[in-house]
């Protein structure tokens, strides 16, 4: 049999145990898979592109375990009452190839994502941060909230959308979690005192939320919505005041900010700086940029973690999803024992 976690399970899972909880183990078994990197299997995620937006197929596996996600990206379907993002993702044994876990992932892509961002940032933002901006204020924007919170302490939120009653939707959400916002009037302001800025729009286009003369010296960007080919945020020359870090290089150089730099333009893998192999933030005045694209190791973490932590609650169900013959070469079998006789 293989566990199961539906929507209503998780999303009640999440809310007995503190969406700050939750955010706060996951960090942890982020940690702990980037911190093993090189065990995984890598490959850029595999995109099926259309006008309406993106599907796309996101495996690994650390040679004991394999995962996938399956993940959409529709910037167009809040307009027509969808998700811009859902998704699902599985855990499968490799010795026999059997799924061993099924989830929903649209609530958790929300988590993981958020969690991978606030474990980053408290590598690369300066210690003493304590004021973050947001720029676009939609699905992600209170996931991204409580992470930085939970894992950094930061309390002072600015935010700034084309849409206000988004704005509005984020400061009622978070507000009554002791979080205090301020509602802005522009990108510019919004990011005016910030020690870390957090861009998350879902607009699929080369876009420039924001330009270079509004990043500070000792700023940590965490810059989260550009994550395909041809979709973008940030203006090419803010990747050139500071140091620039990334998931898998590959899969970034094809969706990342930095598909916007020739070929040889420098980066660093997170990874590298999680294991001390390379460094991160070296002075108070520097600038650094997390060009995040989201990939499958971080998706691991996150199946990981809420397999784990589910296990024997009433959070998960069995389903019988794998057919299981008696005589494993004897499929037709399951059929004739249900067909009429002749």
């Amino acid at each position: 049999m293989t566990r199961f976690v539906d929507v209503g399970n998780m999303i009640r899972w999440v809310a007995s145990q503190g969406t700050e909880n939750v955010l706060a183990g996951m960090i942890g078994y982020l940690e702990n898979d980037f911190a093993r990197w090189e065990t995984f299997d890598k490959i850029p995620r595999i995109a099926s592109h259309t006008p309406f937006g993106v599907i796309e197929l996101m495996p690994t596996s650390d040679h004991e375990t394999y995962g996938f996600k399956y993940v959409n990206g529709h910037p167009s379907n809040p307009a027509r009452g969808f998700q811009t993002v859902t998704a699902f993702g599985m855990l499968a044994d490799v010795h026999n190839g059997y799924p061993t876990f099924l989830s929903e992932m649209t609530v958790l892509t929300a988590l993981r994502t958020a969690a991978t961002s606030a474990m980053v940032a408290r590598k690369l933002a300066r210690p003493d941060a304590r004021r973050m901006a947001l720029i676009g204020a939609g699905s992600q924007a209170e996931f991204q909230a409580l992470a930085f919170h939970a894992a950094l302490g930061i309390t002072e939120l600015s935010v700034w959308d084309t849409d206000p009653a988004a704005m509005e939707k984020f400061a009622g959400n978070v507000e009554p979690l002791g979080l205090h916002v301020t509602i802005a009037a522009s990108a510019a302001a919004a990011v005016q005192d910030a020690d870390i800025i957090t861009t998350c729009t879902a607009d699929k286009t080369k876009a420039t939320i924001l330009t270079a003369e509004l990043v500070k010296p000792g700023v940590h960007l965490n810059a989260i919505g550009g994550d395909c080919p041809g979709k973008t945020e940030l203006a090419a020359e803010i990747l050139t005041l500071g140091d620039v870090f990334v998931e898998y290089e590959p899969q970034t150089r094809i969706e990342g900010e930095i598909q916007q730099m020739p070929a040889d333009f420098p980066v660093t893998e997170f990874w590298q700086v999680l294991t001390g192999a390379r460094p991160g933030r070296t002075s108070p005045s520097q600038v650094t940029i997390f060009d995040s694209v989201g990939f499958a190791i971080a998706d691991f973490s996150g199946l990981r973690y809420v397999r784990d932590a589910v296990a024997g609650t009433e959070f998960a169900v069995d389903i019988d999803l794998v057919a299981n013959p008696e005589d494993p070469k004897n499929l037709f079998g399951l059929v004739a024992a249900f067909s009429p006789v002749h």
